[in-house]
């Protein structure tokens, strides 16, 4: 019955406590956090802004088909057996789905060359107001080589016909996002940028993120890439909304936008007699008569002496003379048999063994080979390099945000991993806008992540940390707890060992097991005479009956299992009263 007690005690302290830890989980300002429900409140994010260029969340795949075109020709300077660009495009859900009804864009094959493009809504022109690019990447069976980046194309991809001929070389305005090869992992930041002196386009590369960004090809979770380009030349990248590279796209770039002032003139040429040694051989020093280039760098020390007690005749090693051949050695195979070698026992005290030899030291007349010095050139002139002129492909660009204008965006990639899934792709000029869409779709998507990830112990921590109260809760429950168990295991009642209680006392106890014993003799109450109860005496001897009383026959006792009982059923003699 106590061992019933102890455990209900311990459920109603395990129902308080988690009755406090589920109410510890609505802030105090009724703010509930969020739980599985949540699956059931994602609904396709909505605009409804002119600042958007192209919004695409790729749930409808109705409209998907209608915006979507894939590229039907083939990627030029590449074998003609996989020049086609036969990569599978699909709208599905993920494979570790997050959120109800939420889908992507999925490049379910690998090794294969693919490319599929939409047109704006409208053309992004690089005036006076920012470029935003988002958009979100699942590898979702990790990168081991391949790229997930977009390509935002420039002005002459104007048609649902042009993005049918979308390749490799087709003219882009801007190339974003990841890419990776075995251990080379980047971040591309690329943007195609107009001489405005000849009108050649060269490609200028951003400098490394700041960051290392291996998790994000490995982890198989979803990453949001943002890329912002502002009319004062300045730009920004984020992975997961935290800036990992930002500066200018006049001084961060390489090769960088404008070009020197100044070059080597091509046609100047070094004269022959320029001499750029600064020192030289001294041609007149010459060896001195004694320094001898044939003397050895060590000599035997002719001071040495052989130690006393150096045992001459014993060798350093010996047979083992415990060694045995063993029994299916063949000679003829295996070659004649020899003990192993072990070190001699006789050389342990000795100072050494074997045949003594002296040492050898550094030899004090030793110069090695002799060589001139050197000294300063009379003739030296310096390192020479060509003279500068002006650079004849010279121009100032102080402004290379003014791009070519954006009228598509595609996805044209190779990669070694299928099943890349892209999601939530906006282009805007309006940073709210950018923040709206990203609260409708990223940040619930991460939330929901975190909320199943949680343990027990993570989310009471977060809770004691946004609710600092609840840590004197906490305390109170946590010791309480540990009283009920240490009681739980350690506690005793005397209900529990009734024997040791008999054993101290003659005396007629509550719940007597004797008594009890007799009153099942003898039928109880109800079923024959009661036995007058007897005190520990009666067990161990018999008393003198009343004289108006017969002795009633007790029946025969049946055997007790007296072990682990401490000292049994000792014998002693009638107590006098």
């Amino acid at each position: 019955m106590a061992l019933f007690r102890r455990k209900v005690y311990l459920c109603c302290l395990l129902v308080l406590f988690g009755g406090a830890f589920v109410r510890s989980e609505n802030d105090d300002d009724g703010v509930i956090v969020e739980n599985v429900e949540q699956e059931e409140q994602y609904h396709s994010p909505q605009l409804s802004s002119k600042s958007v260029y192209l919004a695409e969340h790729f749930d409808d795949e109705a409209a998907f088909k209608k915006k979507w075109i894939k590229s039907e020709t083939k990627k030029q300077g590449v074998d003609e057996n996989i020049a086609k660009y036969d990569g599978k495009w699909e709208i599905q859900a993920p494979s570790r789905r997050i959120l109800k009804e939420d889908l992507g864009l999925v490049l379910t094959t690998e090794a294969k060359h693919a490319a599929i493009a939409a047109l704006l809504d409208k053309p992004f022109e690089f005036k006076d107001k920012p470029l935003m690019v988002q958009y979100e990447v699942t590898m979702q069976e990790g990168q081991n080589c391949g790229g997930a980046y977009i390509k935002l194309l420039s002005r002459g991809t104007n048609t649902k016909a042009d993005l049918r001929k979308f390749h490799d070389q087709t003219a882009y305005t801007i190339m974003f996002g990841p890419d990776k090869c075995g251990n080379d992992n980047k971040l591309h930041f690329i943007f195609r940028h107009q001489n405005p002196k000849n009108g050649t386009i060269e490609e200028k590369h951003s400098k490394k993120p700041s960051q290392r960004l291996d998790d994000i090809y490995k982890d198989k979770e979803p990453h949001l890439y943002t890329l912002i380009v502002r009319p004062d030349n300045t730009f920004s990248v984020l992975v997961d909304n935290k800036e990992v590279n930002a500066g200018s796209l006049l001084e961060d770039f390489t090769p960088p936008v404008n070009p020197p002032e100044e070059i080597d003139d091509p046609d100047d040429k070094k004269p022959d007699d320029w001499d750029e040694r600064e020192k030289i051989v001294d041609p007149s020093a010459t060896k001195p008569d004694d320094w001898d280039e044939e003397a050895p760098a060590q000599i035997v020390d002719p001071n040495a002496v052989k130690p006393d007690g150096w045992l001459d005749n014993e060798p350093e090693m010996i047979p083992d003379p415990e060694a045995k051949k063993p029994e299916d050695w063949d000679e003829d195979m295996d070659g004649e048999w020899e003990a192993p070698l072990i070190d001699n026992p006789a050389c342990a005290t000795a100072p050494g063994c074997g045949t003594w030899s002296p040492p050898l030291i550094p030899n004090p007349n030793y110069k090695g080979v002799w060589r001139a010095p050197l000294i300063p050139n009379p003739n030296y002139r310096g390192k020479w390099s060509p003279r500068r002129i002006p650079n004849p492909h010279f121009f100032r660009d102080e402004n290379p945000f003014k791009m070519t204008p954006i009228h598509a965006v595609g996805f044209e990639l190779w990669s070694m991993s299928p099943m890349l899934l892209f999601d939530n792709l906006i282009v805007t000029d309006d940073a709210s806008v950018l923040e709206d869409w990203t609260r409708q779709t990223y940040t619930i998507k991460r939330a929901k992540i975190s909320s199943d990830s949680d343990s027990l112990v993570e989310r009471l921590v977060r809770s004691v940390v946004s609710r600092p109260w609840l840590t004197t809760i906490g305390v109170t429950v946590i010791l309480t707890l540990v009283a009920a168990l240490c009681y739980f295991c350690c506690g005793q009642s005397a209900e529990e060992e009734p024997d040791v209680e008999y054993k101290k006392t003659d005396a007629v106890v509550e719940d007597d097991p004797q008594e009890l014993h007799e009153e099942v003799a003898t039928g109880g109450a109800e079923g024959g005479e009661k036995v007058p109860k007897s005190g520990k005496a009666n067990l161990e001897g018999p008393e003198t009956p009343h004289e108006s009383e017969p002795e009633p026959e007790l029946p025969e006792k049946a055997p007790v299992d007296t072990e682990g009982a401490g000292d049994g059923h000792r014998k002693r003699k009638p107590r006098k009263e």
